[in-house]
Order: C-alpha cells, then sequence, then structure tokens
C-alpha cells in the first residue's frame, strides 16, 4: 500500500515537468464511490432485495434451531428416564447429529447464498457508477480520479476535482 502511494507520488510530481515537453498537464479528480452507489436508487432496491433473502434464510435457521431444541428436549427426558434403552439413546443422539450437520450445512450454504445474491445484485449497479466515472474523466479531460472511500488516497490537493457531483449529473442523481 504505501509503495503504491510512493508510486503514484513519483508518478504524479515528475508528470507536470513534462507539461513543459508539449504534453498535458496532469488533471486530477477523486470521489467517493461509496456515496454515489448510496445516492443511487438502484442500491436501495438491491439492499431491500438482499435483506428479505437474509430474513428469509435467518428464518429457515430459527426453525432448525427450535426443531433442534425440541429434540434435544426429549432426549434429556428419555435419558433421565430409567426404562429407556441404550438403543432409543443412540438412535437419538444420531437424530441430533444429524440435524445439529444439516443446520451446520444450512447456514454455510446460506451465507454463501447471501454472498452470491450480493454480487449478482450490485455487480450490474457498480458497472453503472463506473461506466458514468469513465465518461465523466473523459469529457473533463481527467488523467487520474482517485476514489477515497477506497482509503489508498491520503492526501487530496486543491487541484484535485471532486467528480462526484458530475458523477450524480451525468446519472440524473441528486
Amino acid at each position: 500500500m504505501k509503495k503504491l502511494i510512493i508510486f503514484l507520488a513519483v508518478i504524479v510530481l515528475g508528470l507536470p515537468g513534462n507539461s513543459a515537453l508539449g504534453q498535458s498537464p496532469v488533471k486530477l479528480g477523486h470521489l467517493n464511490t461509496n456515496e454515489l452507489f448510496a445516492a443511487m436508487p438502484e442500491t436501495d432496491s438491491a439492499q431491500k432485495i438482499l435483506e428479505k433473502s437474509a430474513q428469509d434464510l435467518q428464518t429457515t435457521m430459527e426453525e432448525l434451531q427450535v426443531e433442534y431444541n425440541k429434540k434435544y428436549q426429549e432426549y434429556v427426558n428419555l435419558a433421565n428416564e430409567p426404562t429407556t434403552s441404550a438403543l432409543i439413546l443412540r438412535t437419538r443422539e444420531e437424530e441430533l447429529q444429524s440435524l445439529n450437520t444439516r443446520a451446520q450445512n444450512f447456514q454455510t450454504q446460506a451465507e454463501q447464498d447471501l454472498s452470491d445474491q450480493q454480487a449478482r445484485l450490485f455487480q450490474p449497479i457498480q458497472e453503472k457508477a463506473i461506466g458514468a466515472i469513465e465518461e465523466v474523466s473523459r469529457e473533463n479531460g481527467f488523467t487520474y480520479v482517485f476514489d477515497i472511500a477506497a482509503g489508498s488516497v491520503v492526501f487530496t490537493s486543491d487541484e484535485s476535482i471532486d467528480i462526484l457531483p458530475l458523477v450524480k449529473d451525468k446519472l440524473g442523481l441528486q
């Protein structure tokens, strides 16, 4: 990370001298993509879909937990009865282990499904935003545009232009 910042600084500091050689001066811009994504109505819609899916998965997980707790209580009650055979207890133990394994597998798969759904929902939004950033950058002659949300920019000078309003305008956002 530090090497990248130093590398960028060397490039940026070295480039102004190139303008004397007839090359265009460096024009820097920056924006906060988190603010841009938050302003896009598609983000809110995608977030609501993702939250609904997460709630549905959570409900199923809770149902599995209730089922496990019920079976466990039945097992404890049987274990406390002196007439319960070892075979019945072993069968109930296996049932509990199987149910526990099912719940763990469900949770793992649910996390993966949510992650996949998040990628599917937010990828088009990111592509749209990046497309608008690229268009604004080209139209306004920016040499570099830094995303200050990424945390890799340590300093933003007054000469660096915040292009977030231009990108929002390009996307028709307020």
